[in-house]
């Protein structure tokens, strides 16, 4: 049997709520724009830099696992 196939799910919404932060001043400190940080959160993207996912990990003070989760699709 294959192993399933897995979806990466963005969850930086959650963190962004819990940080108390807007969209708008995490893509300033982390020197994107507000439409790419959009695409990120939407999922709309096919992957992520490792320097922009180490600056966003920053700015929220949280781990790449607070806000990226791996779901098994059915």
């Amino acid at each position: 049997m294959p192993p399933p196939t897995l979806t990466i799910v963005v969850r930086l919404d959650v963190m962004l709520a819990r940080r108390k932060m807007r969209s708008r001043e995490l893509a300033e400190r982390i020197g994107i724009t507000e439409q790419n940080l959009s695409l990120l959160k939407s999922g709309k993207v096919k992957g992520i830099r490792f320097d922009t996912l180490a600056a966003i990990c920053a700015a929220l003070d949280c781990q790449p696992g607070d806000i990226l989760e791996a779901v098994a699709e059915p």
